[in-house]
Parts: C-alpha cells; structure tokens; sequence
C-alpha cells in the first residue's frame, strides 16, 4: 500500500471510533439510565485513549510526510488530517483522557445545578473544566493565544480578534434596530396549551417537509437540543415546554439543519476526513437559515398556521399574519436558544467576551456569575433573575466547548449570505415555502454546500457556495427589513 493508502485507512477506522464516542455522548444524554453516569465517564476516557494514540501515532506522522494525494478529495483529506495531528500531537494522553473522563460527570453536575438553580455546586466542576481547556490551549498555542487555539477545534483559520472586529461592526446596527423595535407595539404573543405528543408530531413534520431523513435519523428529547452523528446515522434531539410550541418546533428545525448538512454529504467521502461538515460556523448556517430565514419566513408560517390549526384546533392569533408576527415576535427574554433573531447575536456576543476572558486567565470561575449578570444588565436592561436564565442556561461550558460559541453568530452571517445567493437562484422559493415545500431549498444547500463536506476551508466554502466572500452585510440587512416591515419601522 502506498503512503496515502495507509493514511486513508487508518483514518477511516479512527473515524469510526470516533462516530461511538459521539454515540455515547448520545446516549448519555438521552435514554442511559442515570445511575451509569460515572461508569459512563470511565468508557469516554477508555475510549479516548484508544482515539489520542491513533491521532498522534508516528506511523501517521510518517504517512503524511510521504503521502501524495492523487485528486482534490485527496488533497482535502490530507489537508485536514496534517492539521489535526499538528494539534493532536501537542496534547499530552494524560490530558486528552482526564478531558473525556470529567466530561460526563461535569455535565451531569451542571443538570442537578441547573435545575436545583445551584451555581456553587457546579463552580468546582468548572474550575476544572476551565483548567483542563486552558492547559490545552496553552500547550497547543506555544506560547501564543490559547483561546485563539481552542476557537481553532470550532473554525478554522478565524481568530478571537477578527471575530471582535467583525462584532464591533455588527453591534451599532443591532442595538439600533432593537431599540427601534422595543419602542414599536408589540404583536401578541401565542397562548395555550399544547400537548406534548402533538407538538411532537408537528416537528416530525417540519422535519420530513426540509428533507430529514428518518431512515438514517430519529428524534429524542434532551435537557438542550443538540444533534449527533453523520452519514448514515445522524440523530437530533429537542425539548417540549406544553406552554410554548415554538420552543419545541424552531429546536428541532435548527437540529434539522445540523442533521442535513451530515445527512447530506457526498456517500463517497463517508468516514473520511472530509465526511463531516467543515466547521461550526458553517455546520451553523445551514441550523440558522432552516430555522429563521426559511421556517420563520411569512410563507413558511403561514404553511405552519394550518399545520398547528389542524393538531390543536382554533388558535389565540387570529389569521396567519397574526401567527407570524407571533413566531418572529421580539420582546425581553434571558434564554439564547429562545432569542429572536434581532437579539440573538447580542447574546453570542456576551458569551464570547465571557470565556475569552476566563481562558485568558482574566476571569474566575468565581467572578462569573457577577460579570455575567452585570454584562447582560448593561447589555440587555433588565436583571437575570435565576441561574438558569444566566450562567447555567448552556451546557457548552460544561462540557469544556471554550470557543464554539463566536460560530453561531460567524453561522447566522454565512447563513444571511447563503439565503441572499438563494433568492437569486429560486424565484419560486416563498411559494414553495408557503405550500410547505421546503424541498427546493434544501436541494439548493446541499448542492451548495452540504454534499462537499470539509472538500474546502470554512471560509472558501461559503465563498463557493454564494459567488461572494461572506461579511456582516446581508444578514443585517435581511434583518432591518424584515423586522421593519412586521413592526412598521
């Protein structure tokens, strides 16, 4: 076998590992009885172990300096794999293990806190969880910005610094258009109770109506939605709140996004290094523009309208303008994952400042409920009123994900450049939208972006896909006049 022969199947069986690591992650978020959990932390780092000695094992090494790739998709591949094991080989086994190993029991300390509305019974977890990360940084770093290392593993070739330029820019224009709006009347919000089950069954429409595949998928409940796996076995999950049928809904169409873009990827690149989206940011503009520029867009709803009439009969909005205005509503809230999409970005924005600050050493665990409460009372107007509408409303910190949380905002931008590059290529989309048919779209994406997986940067990928190098511009632009038309700016 060649050097690159060698490569490519030794990445492949390193991939497969890594797809049951990501299924016990899965499991023990969903269906694992709690009693395993420590048991559970004890097989993540097993595992782990195995995976850190494949990723850093100087046979690769010596393949990589000696393969030659025969086509672009080889080119890829080699690409990503010398990237990882330039930055797996920097991370001592010893961290890389103890890392997998507090993981599950981190978290599961973050569920009793969250719910017990408990933050000094989950900070010793976090000082270790900040601890361990910050050690990583540092030792993959070299003496430069570890948070700059870490945000690396989310999006590659981006930096703690272009992302503060590019929110400095972002910031006046989103405080003035939530200004305008808080200023403007305020659409009545839906009221009523919506079981469960029903809610559930209108999600696994939305679901089947933008092309997930449930062949290859399914969907659970889990304290906060996430969504796992690729290939053929991409799960999501969501939650219910019987009072508040978006929650539910939009959870799972932006679970969805995540899913198609791994459901989506070219079969021939499965279990490689390209087989799996390219980054969280664009991994994030394909969960963003399912969830608002597609399902929160007036044609969409409107289909939606009928959908919720037809499981839970008369409505409290009374026509499909109504029901729009509802779903797109803009008012005060605590919750990121319940944000609008005005005020969305202000929330990134708040987290990002946040755990810059604590990988850099200028922050303590300690001090981080206080900034926390104080940065959102400047950023927002209103006190946090418990934990769980503060520091403890994300799992990310939990489980050590210091840098994913600048990719959403960097995804919700790819996103406003991918749908202004669809407009031009769909003059049918809004009546597709309004029948339900979500189809045309989705097709669109995974011709545009889904099916090439990592075949490019994060970057060139959104470049490739719109005809133009993604910037700020049309997201906020799409927002000023969508959110000017519904309060009448």
């Amino acid at each position: 076998m060649t050097a690159y022969e060698n490569v490519m199947a030794h990445a492949r069986k390193t991939e497969a590992l890594a797809q049951v690591a990501g299924r016990l992650g899965w499991d023990q978020q969903t269906v694992m009885p709690r009693g395993a959990n420590a048991q559970r932390s004890e097989e993540m780092a097993a595992l782990e172990d195995v995976l850190h000695a494949r990723r850093t094992d100087p046979q690769l090494g010596d393949w990589l300096d000696a393969a030659q790739a025969p086509d672009e998709m080889g080119a890829a591949c080699l690409r990503e794999l010398r990237r990882a094991y330039a930055r797996n080989t920097k991370v001592p086994a010893r961290l890389a293990s103890e890392l997998a190993r507090i993981t599950p029991l981190a978290q599961d300390a973050w569920e009793a806190a969250r719910h017990n509305e408990d933050v000094a019974s989950f900070l010793p977890w976090l000082n270790q969880m900040i601890a361990l990360r910050r050690e990583e940084g540092q030792a993959i770093a070299g003496g430069g910005d570890p948070y700059d290392a870490l945000m690396e593993d989310y999006e590659p070739g981006t930096s703690s610094d272009a992302v503060a330029t590019i929110f400095d820019r972002m910031r006046p224009r989103l405080v003035a258009l939530r200004e305008a709006i808080l200023g403007a009347n305020t659409p009545p919000a839906l009221t009523g109770h919506f079981p469960q089950d029903a809610q559930l069954r209108v999600s696994r429409r939305m679901a089947e109506h933008f092309g997930y595949d449930f062949t290859r998928g399914r969907i659970d409940l889990a304290v906060h939605p996430f969504s796992s796996g690729s290939g053929d076995d991409v799960r999501i999950t969501t939650r219910v709140a019987v009072e508040d049928p978006f929650n539910c809904l939009y959870s799972t169409l932006h679970e969805v996004g995540h899913a198609a873009y791994e459901q989506g990827v070219d079969h021939s690149y499965a279990l490689s290094p390209i087989g799996q989206g390219v980054s969280m940011g664009v991994h994030e503009s394909q969960s963003r523009i399912y969830e608002n520029q597609l399902g929160r867009s007036q044609a969409f709803t409107g289909w939606l309208f009928g959908a919720m009439q037809q499981e839970f009969g008369a409505l409290s909005v009374a026509d499909a303008d109504a029901f729009y205005a509802a779903v797109n509503r803009v008012n005060s809230g605590f919750i990121r994952t319940e944000a609008d999409e005005v005020q969305y970005n202000l929330h990134i924005m708040l987290r990002f400042d946040l755990e810059r600050a604590l990988i850099r050493g200028k922050l303590d665990a300690a001090d981080l409920q206080d900034a926390w409460n104080a940065r959102f009372l400047a950023d927002f107007g209103y006190a946090v009123d418990r934990p769980s509408h503060g520091i403890l409303q994300d799992v990310h910190w939990a489980v050590g994900l210091f840098g994913y949380f600048p990719t959403y905002a960097l995804g919700n931008i790819y996103a406003g450049c991918l749908f202004k590059a669809m407009q031009g290529d769909l003059p049918d989309l809004q009546q597709d939208l309004a029948e339900g048919n979500a189809q045309p779209a989705t097709d669109w994406l995974r011709a545009r972006v889904q099916r090439h997986g990592a075949l490019r940067p994060p970057v060139d990928t959104i470049t490739h896909a719109c005809g133009f190098a993604p910037d700020e511009g049309p997201l906020l632009d799409y927002l000023e006049g969508k959110f000017g038309a519904i309060y009448g700016l």
